[in-house]
């Protein structure tokens, strides 16, 4: 049987993973709208419904295989589409709805951090005194920030299709950003198997540890205390 312990630990997970990737995708869909571009809200992807931006793979099993690994909780939701086509300004365009994503995880963890600033004067006879407090301020606004700044960094890498290659249009002629939509169909199920992988054969995780050096020293830095 699970602990309690353990069982609050998930709960908390979920509660800060679901929202930390909804707004990621809802976030590039309304940048995308803002810019002209109707196809996310057409296809109910402005939603706040978390059922709307489920991946089974990325929302579901990868966190679950994370955690089992005793791993940070970590994923993805499904991209939220959108036609750079309606934009006027293409290349730019393309810059701000992938940056919208990262920019959304950054607010949402400065947001977290904040409270947790707000709150420190009185922290120390609640956590004490109030089980509830004591999960929400000392697990809850720190996984929150965490994995809001997880999913920033990951992002913000410039490689297909993560949201950072969207500065790649910057820079592109016609031909090659034809080029560049192509991979970026196909580029996002390849590149999440070689990042689990790498790890797994050679014993080495970039990913993991470019994380701990941006993520992790970020979070701590905004924190009142040390999360990480």
């Amino acid at each position: 049987m699970f602990s309690q312990s353990y069982i609050i630990y998930i709960i908390i997970s979920v509660l800060c993973f679901v929202p930390a990737i909804v707004l990621h995708e809802v976030a590039h869909g309304f940048a995308a709208h803002k810019l002209g571009d109707p196809t996310a809200k057409s296809q109910g992807r402005l939603s706040l419904n978390p059922l709307k931006h489920v991946d089974p793979f990325g929302t579901v099993l990868m966190p679950l295989l994370l955690m089992a690994m005793g791993g940070p909780v970590f994923g993805y939701a499904k991209p939220v589409p959108y036609n750079p086509m309606y934009f006027k300004n293409l290349r730019k365009g393309e810059a701000i709805v992938g940056l919208a994503g990262p920019a959304a995880n950054l607010l949402m963890a400065l947001a977290s951090a904040f409270i947790a600033w707000i709150l420190y004067p009185y922290a120390p006879g609640l956590v004490g005194s109030n089980e509830v407090f004591q999960y929400f301020y000392l697990m809850f606004l720190p996984m929150f920030t965490l994995i809001n700044l997880y999913l920033m960094f990951f992002n913000l890498i410039p490689i297909p299709p993560l949201d950072g290659s969207s500065i790649i249009a910057l820079f592109l002629n016609d031909k090659q950003l034809h080029s560049y939509y192509r991979i970026q169909q196909y580029a996002l199920p390849v590149f999440m198997i070689v990042i689990i992988l790498v790890p797994y054969l050679f014993n080495v995780n970039p990913i993991g540890m470019y994380l701990d050096a941006t993520a992790g020293n970020l979070a701590n830095f905004c924190f009142p205390f040390k999360i990480y």
